[in-house]
């Protein structure tokens, strides 16, 4: 929309010219502003680094937590080989509160944990917080779901030539269940570069953040699907990886 504005001239008179009003940028401006790729190359870079950096912090600190859980679930419940009801009850009752909190609003309701222990409640270290905490939930019923499917014969055969429990833990089940372990941890990759996308909503930044930032805010499509590709390219990486090392795995 226009307004007319008048000024005065050289000779005392007055004249009237059209002045655009800067209201708000129009959509093709921001396509535009956002196709800018020598602008955004840096941050499309730093947002990959932070995704990697969440996604693997989470995936190692995760994993490691979700696996000892997951253990301490299958061996102390009824019948295991360090059988303790109340140690199981606790944990079991642990990973069902946590799981079936949406992402999004966990982040947000760990809000005064995350101030104790990162000192903050916002960005990158406040949201592996979060991540770690869903993740290793996540992962224990997982490793606890792939360990129940080892022949219980194995055990009782490993318990009958005398062997310990850490020995059984250490020597049979772990390897028996290492194969579906490699593809159970594969997919829980998968769900953190998704918990990952969402971390931007507390300022982690991100792939998630980007899209949203300079793709769907900036009505920019080519934004938006580069960075898709770019998050479709990590998983596939990964998947074909897991599906190697568990194959490699299962065939000894």
């Amino acid at each position: 929309m226009s307004a007319l504005t008048t000024f005065p001239t050289a000779a005392g008179s007055t004249a009237t010219t059209a002045a655009t009003a800067p209201a708000t940028a129009s959509p093709d401006t921001l396509v535009l502003a956002a196709m800018d790729w020598d602008r955004l190359g840096g941050t499309f870079t730093q947002a990959i680094y932070d995704t990697l950096t969440m996604v693997l912090a989470t995936l190692v600190i995760g994993g490691l937590l979700g696996l000892v859980f997951g253990m301490l679930l299958y061996t102390t419940r009824p019948g295991g080989v360090l059988s303790n009801k109340p140690i199981y009850w606790v944990i079991n009752f642990l990973v069902n509160f946590v799981r079936p909190i949406p992402f999004i609003i966990l982040l947000t309701a760990i809000g005064p944990l995350s101030d104790a222990l990162v000192g903050s409640r916002i960005g990158l270290k406040a949201a592996v917080l979060g991540m770690v905490i869903a993740a290793t939930f996540g992962a224990a019923r997982i490793v606890e779901q792939n360990l129940v499917t080892i022949d219980p014969g194995v055990i009782e055969a490993a318990k009958s030539m005398g062997a310990s429990p850490l020995r059984i833990i250490f020597t049979v089940i772990i390897p028996e269940a290492l194969g579906p372990l490699i593809l159970g941890f594969t997919f829980m990759f998968i769900a953190i570069v998704d918990m990952s996308a969402m971390a931007g909503y507390i300022g982690a930044g991100g792939l998630g953040d980007f899209a949203i930032v300079y793709g769907y805010r900036a009505f920019n499509d080519e934004v938006t699907w580069i960075t898709v590709l770019v998050i479709i390219v990590i998983v596939q990486a990964a998947q074909l990886f897991g599906n190697w090392l568990a194959k490699k795995v299962m065939r000894r």
